[in-house]
């Protein structure tokens, strides 16, 4: 499914999100080369593609407003989620080393993107050493975070898991200057089930006991974390 409108110019200079994307201290002649790279800003209805699994690789995607799940599809067709991607993170890495998207990316919300021409990105980083750093850093988030998923699914039961992910939430949205206790799940009870390896019936027990406890509020999608610090005992005691 294409885009749900067409591209426009996009300058990292005005972008109120460049704090997240970009590297702290560039000079105004790096970010006008930056500029310079003519990324182009696009609009993703909820559930249009961002790529699709084969897909060729040509540009990394910075999300400028939405929320994106990653995924990957059995030959049986079942579904299997990677990821969930908020405002302010990149996406598309996945491709680098085959030049080629393994998986698929999808809008779980009205979102826009900027999308980066990768062998301009990385031409420019080579000239611009912090750019580079900056991206080795993100690659390796990428790597931590997957690491962190593998420590989930071996050693925490169901409702540990669920307790992980809805801090791990929390502390993405601080990092962004918003509500690290209060915010809208833009993904499915059973896409989080498909992410942390359990059922759905399982991950919508695990919100009902919460709530029961007094350490979350539900509102359909609307999340609040009651006690922050419950939460967090709850990954080591199963609540």
């Amino acid at each position: 499914m294409p885009p749900s409108s067409s591209a426009r110019l996009s300058n990292c200079s005005t972008c109120n999100l460049a704090e997240l994307c970009l590297p702290v201290g560039l000079t105004d002649e790096e970010m006008q080369r930056l500029d310079e790279l003519n990324m182009q800003k696009r609009s993703y209805a909820r559930g249009d593609y961002l790529y699709r699994g084969g897909d060729k690789f040509r540009a990394v995607f910075a999300i400028n407003r939405g929320a994106f799940k990653t995924r990957v599809l059995h030959e049986d067709g079942r579904e299997q989620v990677t990821g969930f991607q908020m405002a302010g993170e990149i996406i598309g890495l996945d491709a680098i080393s085959t030049d080629m998207h393994d998986g698929e990316a999808l809008a779980l919300e009205d979102s826009v993107v900027c999308e980066l021409p990768f062998h301009r990105l990385e031409a420019l980083s080579r000239d611009i050493p912090s750019l580079q750093r900056h991206f080795h850093r993100i690659m390796s988030r990428e790597i931590v975070r997957d690491q962190g998923i593998m420590l989930l699914l071996g050693s925490m039961r169901s409702e540990e898991r669920v307790a992980a992910f809805l801090l791990t939430l929390s502390q993405r949205y601080a990092a962004r200057g918003l509500s690290p206790t209060q915010f809208q799940l833009s993904m499915s009870r059973q896409d989080i089930g498909s992410y942390l390896g359990l059922k759905l019936e399982t991950v919508s027990r695990a919100f009902s006991n919460f709530q029961e406890k007094g350490i979350i509020a539900v509102r359909t999608r609307s999340i609040e974390i009651l006690d922050l610090a419950l939460l967090q005992a709850g990954i080591n005691s199963s609540c």
